[in-house]
């Protein structure tokens, strides 16, 4: 049994698919669905005409826009590893959402756009995962549409993310020129656009095509041989243990909208890919093959079936084995939980699920018991893991039910979506409603779920932008230090919160209340 439980610890591979809007993150994520044998055909983000939807998108308003506004979570089984991928948002105005989420994978995937290379929200989530020390494996996607040359955006890439790179393939032309990826990694060529059979061609000792080939004869073969000798020469020595700790990125050329380059990319990354690593906590570091279950909240989400209303409480699994039915232990609260309900999902399609080990996320049903960052633990263990990222909300808008009659929908609609994390409540001393975010579409997300999820149409009014502060000792502060520019709120939590009209009203409120001590989150 703790063979099995070790030997199934190190098959896991969780990792998060990270880019800018665009660059193609949910159909790689379909593909490799398509491998894993979870689906039988690959929707696409353009497919609104068919009405073929991405798997990973599986709230309405993705459908409708064609982009990913939550994190989803997949899971598959491919040459005897399991496989689970977090597909994050990868808009900006997300970005708190992908953080959390980047907290609970083991590696990254970062997926850049061939004709456009490193991108604003790319580079903000890479920082991410280099300050988390993770792996980070590079896709460069869409060499079936003319981009830019290769070697300049490996350059870009050292350059502007400041990691070391190590191509695993090289592609010969691209755009209609395309003819396949030279896979330094197999000493093989992958052929685009050819017969299953005609696929692959060997490579000789030297590297090249042996014998004749009508390949050969081509100059974009022979360029990409000229590519090769210099990378050979002057580029960065392949170490696994780079890679393990994230100085080096593995990178792999294809198109994900044509499945070409991906399977490759798939199989080669679950040979590289860490398994389960240890996590800090206040107890210092937990093992993955420790025996005894624990995990934490990264994630929680409403609504994902509207016919039954319920909200789902993502867990990371950070140590020993997880079985349906469990007893735990919520340190925060220092209650026993009863783990009954618990899922495994293919983006909404969800089945129950019996047993899991470190690396799996699953899901637990929520009726309020959670937060986001809960650490869970068995046995009489009572550590927390380290805590999640909350950020400072930068926009707030004041919200009312448009029907005074649906208040009590108002009230629950409002108060579930605020758990997930992505919008934060706010109270005034009238009993007005303010929600801060971090991003204008946090809101519009906010105002399609609860019309469609709750049916409340509701009024926003924005009260602009605002820098908000927390207070370290409450005690000290009085009603009359509130104003116009210096609003005092409550959180959800009922702790006091400023919200400050800009920089200067916050540091005249400082000048005139020193002993006022004022922090922010993230």
């Amino acid at each position: 049994m703790k063979i099995d439980f070790i030997e199934e610890v190190k098959s896991r591979r969780t990792f998060a698919i990270i880019s800018h809007p665009d660059a193609g993150k949910t159909t790689l994520t379909e593909q490799l669905l398509l491998f894993g044998g979870a689906i039988r055909a690959a929707g696409t983000v353009k497919g609104k005409k068919t009405g073929k939807f991405a798997t990973s998108d599986w709230m309405e308003i993705e459908k409708q826009r064609g982009i990913s506004v939550t994190s989803s979570v997949m899971a598959f089984d491919y040459n005897d590893f399991r496989v689970n991928i977090l597909d994050t948002p990868g808009h900006q105005d997300f970005s708190e959402d992908t953080y959390r989420t980047l907290m609970a994978v083991d590696s990254a995937v970062m997926i850049i756009d061939s004709a456009k290379g490193i991108e604003a929200q790319t580079l903000k989530l890479f920082k991410v995962c280099r300050m988390r020390g993770i792996p980070i494996f590079t896709f460069i996607n869409k060499l079936d549409r003319q981009g830019r040359e290769p070697l300049e955006l490996l350059e870009e890439l050292e350059e502007v993310l400041g990691i070391q790179s190590y191509p695993m393939n090289w592609p010969i032309g691209m755009g209609k020129e395309f003819l396949g990826i030279y896979d330094r990694f197999h000493n093989r060529i992958e052929q685009f656009r050819v017969e299953e059979d005609d696929r692959f061609i060997s490579l000789n000792d030297e590297g090249e095509i042996a014998g004749e080939h009508p390949l050969t004869e081509s100059g974009l073969y022979q360029q990409a041989l000229e590519d090769i000798l210099l990378l050979n020469e002057a580029g960065n020595e392949f170490s696994k243990d780079r890679i393990a700790s994230g100085e080096l990125s593995p990178v792999f050329f294809g198109s994900a909208l044509t499945n070409f380059g991906v399977q490759t990319f798939l199989e080669t990354y679950l040979q590289f890919a860490p398994s389960p690593q240890p996590r800090n906590s206040d107890a210092g570091e937990i093992e993955p093959t420790a025996d005894e279950f624990s995990g934490f909240v990264f994630k929680i989400q409403a609504n994902m079936n509207p016919a039954h209303r319920d909200r789902i409480a993502f867990v990371r699994i950070c140590s020993g084995q997880f079985e349906r039915g469990m007893t735990v232990n919520l340190p925060r609260t220092g209650k026993p939980i009863k783990l009954s309900q618990s899922t495994q999902f293919l983006a909404d399609d969800r089945s129950t699920v019996n047993e899991a080990v470190s690396g799996d996320i699953i899901g637990v049903y929520d009726t309020g018991t959670y937060q986001i960052g809960d650490t869970l633990v068995q046995g009489k263990k009572n550590f927390q893991y380290e805590k999640l990222p909350q950020f400072t909300p930068e926009l707030f808008v004041r919200v009312t039910a448009r029907n005074v009659m649906k208040q009590k929908h108002f009230q629950k609609g409002i108060l579930q979506l605020v758990q997930e994390g992505a919008i934060q409540y706010y109270k005034t001393r009238t009993e007005d409603v303010i929600l801060g975010a971090v991003g204008q579409l946090q809101f519009e997300v906010f105002e399609h779920r609860m019309k469609n999820e709750y049916n409340v149409d509701v009024k926003m009014e924005s009260v602009g932008s605002k820098i908000a502060r927390w207070i370290e000792n409450e005690e000290d502060v009085k009603d009359t230090m509130s104003s116009q520019r210096s609003m005092l709120v409550k959180d959800r939590h009922g702790q006091m919160v400023f919200l400050f009209e800009n920089d200067f009203a916050m540091r005249w409120f400082q000048d005139k209340h020193p002993e006022i001590k004022l922090y922010s989150l993230l």
